[in-house]
Formats: C-alpha cells, sequence, structure tokens
C-alpha cells in the first residue's frame, strides 16, 4: 500500500482535537528546556496537578428537552462585552516560546474577541502589543517592584498605548522552586552549549527561529540575565501589603484586578478596599506547592464576594468544558495560559488561533449538551465538584 503523505507542522496544527495534541506538538517541536519551562511548576508539582484533577471531578447535570439550536457565549465582564468568558493570561518570556511572541497572541485574541494580558515579565512593549493588534482589548499585568519609580513609569507606559485594565499579580513576593528549569539548566535567553547540541538536531526549526530573530530580552524589566529566580528575589518587593493597592489605584486610571487569591478572607478585604476583580489563582502552580485548588475555592469566593467584586478562575483550565464548569461555579470568566502557550509553541500565531476555535467549539458543544442555551443559563444547579 502506498504510504500516505506526512502532513505539514501547520496541517497538523489545524487537525489538533483538543489542548492536549497541541501539547504533543509543542513538545516535537520546543527545546526540552523550553517545554518544561511552560509545562512545569514548583517543587514536586502537586498544585499545578491537583488543579487540572479538580475539573476531573466535574460533575455536570444536564436539563433536557430545551431549545438549544442557538448557545450564544458572549459575557460581559468589567463594563465590556467579550465574544466568551476567556482572558489569556499574562506569560513570561513569550518570545521564548515561538518568535511571534505577545504579538501573535494579543492578535489571535483580538480576532477572537477576547482579551490579552501582557507581562511585566513579557518580551515585547506595552506599545508594540497595542500596534500588533489595535483593535483587541489588550490588559496589563503588574508585578510590584522595588523601585517604585519604575513602577510608575510601567503604569504609564501600558496606559499610553490604551490598555485600561491592570492586573496586579500578589503571590510571588519570592520566586517558586521550578526544579524542571533547574535541572534542565535554563537560561534567558536559551543558550547553546555542548550538552545541548543534540537538542539542536532534534528541534532545527525552533533554533533557526530563535537565532534569526530579534533578540530576546525582557522589554519592560529590562535586561536578560541568566538567573530567573535571582532576578525575580532581585527586583520583586516582598514587602508589599494591601496598602501599596492605594498607591497603585492613585497612579492607574483604569480597572484594577488582584491575582493570586488563595483564601476566603483576602478576598474579603481585597472587596472591601474596592478593586474591581479578583483571580482566584495559585500561580499555575508555579510559586507555593501544596497551595489551594482554585476551582475547589471558587465556590466560596464567589458566594462571599461575588456581589461586591468580579471573580474569576486561573487554574487548570485545558477545554471549553472546563470553562463552562467554572462559570457554573462562580467564575465571571477564565484565565488561560498553558493551554495557549501550548498552541504557540506548535505553531506561532495559528496555534494560539487554534487553541481558541478549539475552547469556543468545546464551549458551544457542553452548553447546548447542558440544555442552558448560553453562557447565561449556567449556575451552581449546573455543575458540582465530586468529593466535595
Amino acid at each position: 500500500m502506498p504510504r500516505r503523505p506526512r502532513l505539514s507542522r501547520a496541517a497538523r496544527v489545524r487537525a489538533a482535537a483538543d489542548v492536549a495534541d497541541l501539547r504533543l506538538l509543542a513538545r516535537k517541536r520546543a527545546p526540552r528546556m523550553v517545554f518544561d519551562y511552560v509545562d512545569g511548576a514548583a517543587e514536586g508539582e502537586r498544585s499545578m496537578a491537583r488543579a487540572v484533577e479538580a475539573f476531573d471531578r466535574v460533575e455536570f447535570s444536564p436539563r433536557v428537552l430545551r431549545d438549544v439550536s442557538e448557545a450564544p457565549t458572549a459575557v460581559e465582564i468589567l463594563g465590556r462585552r467579550i465574544a466568551m468568558p476567556v482572558v489569556l493570561g499574562p506569560t513570561g518570556f513569550t518570545r521564548m516560546m515561538h518568535r511571534g511572541g505577545e504579538r501573535a497572541v494579543a492578535r489571535a485574541a483580538e480576532r477572537a474577541g477576547v482579551p490579552y494580558t501582557l507581562s511585566t515579565m513579557g518580551t515585547t512593549t506595552a506599545g508594540d502589543v497595542a500596534a500588533a493588534a489595535p483593535g483587541g482589548w489588550n490588559w496589563f499585568q503588574l508585578y510590584v517592584v522595588r523601585d517604585r519609580g519604575r513602577n510608575a513609569e510601567t503604569l504609564a507606559l501600558a496606559a499610553d498605548a490604551g490598555m485600561d485594565v491592570l492586573m496586579v499579580t500578589v503571590d510571588v513576593p519570592v520566586a517558586g522552586a521550578r526544579l524542571r528549569d533547574v535541572r534542565r539548566g535554563l537560561t534567558v535567553p536559551p543558550s547553546l552549549r555542548w550538552s545541548g547540541a543534540l537538542e539542536t538536531l532534534r528541534h532545527p526549526a525552533w533554533w533557526f527561529d530563535f537565532l534569526t530573530s530579534e533578540p530576546l530580552r525582557f522589554a519592560t524589566a529590562e535586561g536578560a540575565p541568566d538567573d530567573l529566580a535571582g532576578l525575580t528575589n532581585l527586583l520583586f518587593d516582598p514587602s508589599v501589603t494591601i496598602a501599596d493597592l492605594e498607591w497603585i489605584r492613585s497612579m492607574w486610571p483604569g480597572k484594577l484586578l488582584v491575582k493570586g487569591v488563595q483564601r476566603v478572607d483576602d478576598a474579603k478585604e481585597l472587596a472591601e478596599v474596592g478593586v474591581d476583580g479578583i483571580v482566584v489563582s495559585n500561580h499555575g502552580g508555579r510559586q507555593l506547592d501544596r497551595s489551594a485548588t482554585p476551582l475547589e475555592l471558587l465556590p466560596e469566593v464567589a458566594q462571599a464576594v461575588g456581589e461586591r467584586t468580579e471573580v474569576f478562575l486561573d487554574g487548570g483550565v485545558r477545554s471549553g468544558a472546563d470553562v463552562a464548569a467554572a462559570v457554573a461555579l462562580g467564575a465571571r470568566a477564565c484565565f488561560v495560559g498553558r493551554a495557549y502557550l501550548y498552541g504557540l509553541m506548535a505553531g506561532g500565531e495559528p496555534g494560539v488561533t487554534r487553541v481558541l476555535d478549539l475552547l469556543r467549539a468545546e464551549l458551544v458543544r457542553t452548553l447546548q449538551l447542558l440544555g442552558v442555551g448560553g453562557v447565561q443559563g449556567l449556575g451552581p444547579g449546573v455543575a458540582r465538584l465530586r468529593g466535595m
């Protein structure tokens, strides 16, 4: 029998049936140290595993004999309508995954009608992201650093670029112990060493793109040191308290979110000071291992503060069904990080687009099978967590 022609990488990206397929493609394309930077987490990686496993314990309770010929996915968050309850979250060193980097992600988000969040540790400036996706809803994520003057300059640049939502990440007082990075000897930018010669041969396309694109550096934090944990501990301010949010609020004209909430009492305190949104998150398991599982904590946080501030979920989201479950359990929308980075590593901008297309198709199908007719029909009676 004649052999079937081998599909091109672009064709394999388009043919991916789910995010897991794109993860496998990403692992084949990127060097192991780069893939593990995205795929890994802190210490024993329990927090990350538990966040994903929590979605495996979701049990839906569908209605039948309902008109589901249409299943609208659009929702309103922070006073603005988006195409589905998904936000592309902030990720560091994004051009390390693919030369398209943050610009590619922002363009894909613009086409999909969802927000994109640029990280303080990003490799593209706020102005360049805005130029790449002028019609998108571009947000900015802030790590509070020791130099308050630098914080003020960073916020001014983001505001000048038209970004009107600021997300302050508060769960990184010091760097987590990401052991895969240590074991792989990850540097930023990745370096060619004798020990990595075989990796170069295995991933020539990635290395060609990397070596022929503009040098990788932190566009906001500045520089490209070898020691990632050292950079975090040098720049980030471990003395930040809730009082600092008032100082940030005084400089920021737009909406203010706080990401990294892992306790109900912290959520209540933040709601009392008037933040516009709270992101229940353990940083994708990349900081404190054995931390709270976001999906398990979500219903209690939503019940405690959901009428005073908008509540979002971050962590473990890999499908549109996961998005539906999180919204049913109290989230206004979900942040997605690893999922779109797998797409970016696998196929650049088309890979991110494929992830967003999959999330929307899965969400629509789940809504129809649940008999709710649309995102607005999701609620506590639709989903529960087994074993709780």
